[in-house]
Formats: structure tokens, sequence, C-alpha cells
């Protein structure tokens, strides 16, 4: 990827994460939450895979 449109991709992301930001707080707040859960919930799949794989 060009240089260029790499660095025009992360403007326009981190431009469109501050107005969504702006604009609905909660709702950010919202999806940043399930987002951490996703995570957290694969984390503790691993954990529970090779736990079992030592049992």
């Amino acid at each position: 990827m060009p240089p260029k449109l790499r660095t025009a991709l992360i403007w326009a992301t981190a431009i469109f994460l501050v107005y969504a930001v702006v604009t609905s707080p909660d709702r950010s707040a919202d999806v940043v939450r399930a987002a951490w859960d996703v995570v957290a919930g694969a984390f503790e799949s691993f954990a529970a895979f090779f736990g079992n794989l030592t049992a």
C-alpha cells in the first residue's frame, strides 16, 4: 500500500472515531465494551483449551 494512501486512511479512521465519540458517546462506549468482551472471551477460550491439553 502506498505510504500516502496509508496515511490518508489512518487520518480518515481517526477523524471518524473522534466524530463517533463526540456525536454518540454512550453508543461508542457500548461498542468498545462489546469489543472488549469478545477479546476477553477469546483469551478465556484459549486458556481453557491449553488448560485442557495438560489435564
